[in-house]
């Protein structure tokens, strides 16, 4: 329940949010709006909802949101939004990747704080001007790799830093999806259709959709530098033009190997998300379609089975629980973390003090940038006949 610790609540202290995308269709907009309301840090006050004109206004209007401050464009909605004294604090943007970069850019030069949804630009090139740029005006960018906001995530990083499972040797993480087993894209359907769209969605299909997560989720937890990987991308539905499957080999540096799978044509999985980490005196293991639950084994040692709010909970797990054990949270709530967490950062950027420690555990900026070079290593290794490429490193 320390969750509630993090800033004053009420609506004195509520965060002026503004939104480009997620308007009528969009699935992501509503969990972004859904985890920004969860806990009381902040209250939408602006959108540039859709680029058709129309579907701004009329998603504005479902929304409740003042006429004026309904947007046809977010670049109006910039102009004015910086303009006003009680203008937008942070901008959320819920857009198909091509337009992050652009975006993301023009509202930290005015110094406005970004949440930006993944993967973070089209390009590491983009991500990297994303980087010098965030740093350079100060303010707060934060990625929605929302799965790092899962309490039992945070108690696997939190056990890994430790030292529980020793030296980490093997890595294994997946995030699997049936969704696109048919060839939604070509029938129009929205959500496959831009996602599937080098122009819209980048150089990567599932390996930039969903991989990215799952790649980060090791990342998060492991605290590793990924080093190379040697991928095999494929697209089974014909016609398609990124790929719906990968199968990638990951090193890290310092020795430590493990695989990644990422596919959304396997039918049966509608939304799979785990990981296992190995080392010299244990495992964990974590199912995100079983989130309230992390599974501990002691080499040589029966396995045991953490319980969101149980007993072996740590303190970084219930900061971000809001329910006792076995009343189930799930994918909003994490998310929820996410942006409370967000709003908690930007408190403490904007008063000059430091930010609660445990609130602290955002996906940044570099993280995006990290996730690009991921993506575009994967996708050098599966054009070079699925040989072994650098990782680039972000500094």
């Amino acid at each position: 329940m320390a969750i509630e610790s993090f800033g004053a609540s009420g609506a004195a202290k509520r965060l002026r949010l503004g939104m480009v995308g997620g308007g009528q269709g969009a699935f992501i907009g509503a969990v972004h709006r859904m985890a920004a309301r969860l806990d009381d840090k902040f209250m939408l006050v602006a959108g540039a909802l859709s680029a058709d004109a129309e579907r701004a206004r009329a998603s504005g209007a479902e929304l409740g949101l003042d006429p004026e401050r309904t947007y046809d464009s977010w670049t109006d909605m910039l102009e004015k939004e910086a303009a006003r004294k009680d203008g937008i604090d942070v901008v959320s943007i819920v857009t198909p990747n091509h337009l992050h970069y652009d975006i993301a850019k023009a509202f930290l030069q005015k110094g406005i704080h970004v949440i930006c949804d993944k993967p973070m630009t089209v390009t590491l090139e983009e991500s990297l001007d994303l980087v010098r740029t965030a740093d350079a005006s100060g303010a707060v960018f934060v990625l929605t790799q929302n799965n790092t906001g899962y309490p039992l995530v945070r108690q696997a990083r939190k056990m890994v830093a430790d030292g529980t499972l020793g030296d980490l040797q093997v890595i294994r993480t997946s995030y699997v999806q049936d969704w696109l087993t048919t060839a939604l894209d070509a029938e129009g359907q929205k959500q496959a259709a831009w996602r599937t769209d080098p122009a819209q969605a980048g150089a990567g299909g599932s390996i930039g959709d969903i991989g990215v997560h799952a790649f980060n989720l090791a990342a998060f937890i492991s605290g590793l530098e990924l080093e190379e990987v040697c991928a095999d991308m494929r697209s089974y539905v014909p016609g398609r033009q990124l790929d719906d499957n990968a199968n990638v080999l990951l090193r890290y540096k310092g020795g430590a190997t493990g695989t990644l799978w990422t596919s959304q044509v396997a039918p049966g999985n509608y939304n799979r998300l785990s990981i296992g980490i190995y080392g010299t005196k244990g495992g964990l293991e974590w199912v995100g379609e079983d989130n309230d639950n992390l599974y501990y084994t002691p080499f040589g040692e029966p396995t045991r089975c953490i319980t969101r709010g149980g007993p072996g909970a740590m303190d970084v797990a219930n900061a971000a629980t809001r329910m006792p054990p076995r009343h189930p949270e799930g994918y909003i709530e994490g998310f929820g973390n996410v942006y409370s967490n967000a709003a908690e950062v930007i408190w403490a950027t904007k008063e000059a003090r430091d930010p609660d420690p445990m609130a602290t555990d955002v996906p940044t900026v570099r993280d995006g940038a990290k996730g690009l070079a991921f993506i575009e290593a994967c996708v050098r290794s599966a054009k070079d006949g699925a040989n072994w490429q650098k990782v680039a490193a972000v500094d």
